[in-house]
Order: C-alpha cells, then structure tokens, then sequence
C-alpha cells in the first residue's frame, strides 16, 4: 500500500509542476500579446478620436466653404449689378455729352448768328430799302404761286451784294372772315414766303423779320372782289446799310 501511495504522490506532484510550468508558459506567452492588443487598441481609440476630429473639422470647413460661396455669388450678383448701372451710366453720360456737344455747336452757331445780327442791325436809321415785292394768294389761300416766285426771285437776285441787310416779310388778309383766323391765315402765308427765301435763295433765317398782320392795313377799302384780290398779300421789303444803298437813295 505504501508502495502505490508514493508514486501516486510523485505523479501527482510531476502533474502539478506541469501544470504550473504551463501556466507559466502561457502567461509568458500571452501577456506580451495582451499588452499589444490594449496599445493597438488604445491607438485605434486615438485614432478613431482622431478620424472623429477631422471628420467634425471637415464638416466646419464644408460649412464655411458654403458660406463663403454663397456670400461671393452675393457679391458676385451686386458686382455685375453694379456693373450693369456703371455701364448704362456711362452710356447716359455719353450721350448726354454729345447732347452737350450738340447743343454747345448750336450755341456757338446761335453765338454767331445774334452776333451777326446785331452788327446788322446796330443802327436800324442807317437801314434803306434797296428792294421790295408783293406776292398776292388766292382766297383762303397760302400757296405761292408762279407769279409770286418770280417776284421773290426777282426782288433777291441782288442780296449777295449786301453784307449788312435784312428781310422784312409781313403778311394780309382781306377782311372775310374773324380776326382770329385771317390773324393765323396771314401768319402762314408770311410763313410761305420766308420758307422760299431760305430754301431757294438761301437766305439766313436771322436775317428775316416776319409777321402776320391779318385784317390791318387794307390797300383797297373797297367791297369788291378785285379789291379783296389786292388785300391778299404778303409785303416784302430788304434793307441794307451798306454804301450802295446809301447811294442808291442818295440817286
């Protein structure tokens, strides 16, 4: 009996130092593994953290992006706004300059014209009539006829040889009629004369005086038609203040 106790014990005891020789080994073994998965483990944490922060950093930065685009396409919409009133504001500018430029060639002519007029008629008692035409127009009429423009033409064709002259044009009616419309009827046959005289024998408009006098001064009081046929008129008389008319007057 003592004889299989003690190698029982022996077993036994070979069995335990094994057993603790292995848990050794696996500790040995398995430590070093386990210290290495909490570290990989750790890091992995580190660096989800990591992910997690560029991931949030991202997001700002999408955020501002957005905004920033949004405030450019703003920026960009006022800009080509602004650039759409400059560019009809410059437009409006440049037009209204040649308005200017315009209107300045106008008031220098306009300068010249008063200016020429003025010298003309500085001193209206040195004026002479040198020439003078009377057109007559059919009733409630005021347009020139043949005779009418060959009376015209006849009574200028000497006009170039005045440099100081004006053109006094007044026009009649006979007495059919109100004083209001034969005053216009009147005003447009005057009109007809001056129109031909600048049109065909280009007479400066300055240098014509024109008036419609209607009913006044009848040259036939009569009742009669012919009367009336000599009432319907337009009298026009040029003056001049140069040497040659003096002396025309002076003859």
């Amino acid at each position: 009996m003592k004889n299989v106790i003690v190698p029982t014990i022996i077993v036994g005891a070979a069995l335990l130092n094994g057993a603790c020789a292995t848990k050794k080994y696996v500790a040995k073994t398995v430590d070093p593994i386990s210290g290495k998965l909490d570290q990989v483990a750790t890091k992995s944490d580190q660096q989800g953290q990591k992910l997690d922060q560029t991931s949030q950093s991202l997001e700002q930065t999408r955020q501002t992006l957005e905004k920033d685009e949004t405030e450019l396409n703003a920026t960009k919409e006022r800009a080509m706004s602004a650039d759409g009133r400059a560019t009809d504001a410059l437009k409006r500018a440049d037009t209204a300059g040649q308005k200017a430029d315009q209107a300045g060639q106008r008031a220098e002519q306009v300068g010249k014209d008063v200016s020429d007029l003025k010298g003309v008629v500085s001193n209206l008692d040195d004026y002479k009539p040198v020439g003078q035409a009377t057109v007559n127009f059919k009733f409630n009429s005021d347009k020139l006829d043949s005779d009418a423009k060959l009376a015209l033409d006849q009574m200028v064709s000497g006009q170039n040889q005045y440099k100081r002259f004006f053109i006094a044009v007044e026009g009649f009616t006979d007495r059919v009629g109100t004083d209001d419309y034969n005053s216009a009827l009147s005003r447009r046959r005057a009109d007809a004369v001056v129109a031909y005289l600048v049109a065909q024998h280009n007479v400066p408009v300055y240098r014509i005086h024109m008036v419609g006098l209607g009913k006044m001064k009848q040259v036939d009081e009569a009742r009669t038609r012919a009367a009336q046929a000599k009432n319907r008129r337009v009298e026009v008389t040029l003056f001049s203040a140069d040497q040659t008319a003096a002396a025309m007057k002076s003859n």
